[in-house]
């Protein structure tokens, strides 16, 4: 007997993306001589033509968990290596032209505080997604960092800038085989910023992070410059693209800019 899925839709039109999402697992890597562990949000979709009703949904979730489970021992360098273990695992099981697969999970930095240097933590928010189309990866790496910036605009007309927590998005798009690391792309963002964050601060770094922004007043459009020329000086052959969302702390309203070079 022909499965339901493999028999032909009433309505004959091809479907770009189909498959799971928001499934969550156990992921281990290992970089730097550093164990990690995840539990990341993962979505794997393939293309489904027109001549089949759908998906078999049980056989890509196999091709997650048989990969993460059958080898438990290994650590995996990096998300996308990981990925790329999962949609080679996919051939096996379903028939496709285009599969995509994506993580989405917290990455912890350990950081020094600025004057006391006591060491604290840092959770940035990342995605890494791969996408394999006619046999080729390409891969999309993301982060999302928290930042200050000081308005330049108060401070040369009243002498005081006004201050505002912003979140920075920097995103590459590259072939599977370019080296980019995260954290790199997190400091590519932190280095824009007025001033960092921290989530520990004693009041020698409250000071220091304060002389920090007044001395680099800056627009959330010289953020998002920032961020690109820092990620065209730092990554190459590659799609950049950069966002910086100022929650403003004197309007009602946030502040928005966003820019895109290649590499």
């Amino acid at each position: 007997m022909r499965d339901l899925q493999d028999r032909k839709p009433d309505v004959a039109e091809n479907l770009e993306r189909v498959g799971i999402t928001n499934l969550r697992t156990l992921v281990v890597t290992r970089w730097k001589g550093h164990e990690y562990r995840f539990v990341p949000t993962i979505e794997l979709t393939i293309d489904l033509d027109r001549g089949r009703k759908g998906a078999h949904m049980s056989r890509l979730v196999e091709s997650i968990t048989e990969v993460i489970e059958a080898e438990t021992g290994k650590k995996y360098s990096s998300f996308e290596e990981l990925e790329r273990k999962i949609l080679k695992k996919l051939e096996q099981k379903h028939s496709h032209k285009k599969a995509e697969i994506s993580m989405r999970t917290e990455l912890v930095v350990e950081r020094k505080t600025p004057a006391t240097r006591k060491k604290t933590m840092e959770c940035h928010d990342i995605f890494v997604k791969l996408v394999k189309n006619n046999g080729r990866f390409t891969k999309i790496l993301r982060v999302d960092v928290v930042g200050n910036t000081a308005c330049p605009h108060s401070m040369e007309h009243v002498g005081k800038p006004h201050i505002q927590r912003a979140v920075g998005t920097l995103e590459l798009e590259t072939a599977y085989e370019n080296p980019a690391e995260l954290e790199d792309m997190i400091k590519c963002v932190e280095s824009s910023f007025s001033s960092k964050v921290y989530t520990i601060l004693k009041t020698e770094d409250e000071s220091a992070v304060v002389r920090e922004m007044y001395k680099n007043p800056r627009f959330v459009e010289d953020v998002c410059r920032n961020m690109l020329n820092n990620a065209k000086r730092k990554f190459g052959n590659c799609r950049i693209r950069a966002k910086v969302v100022s929650q403003e702390s004197i309007h009602r309203h946030d502040v928005v800019a966003e820019g895109w070079c290649d590499a």
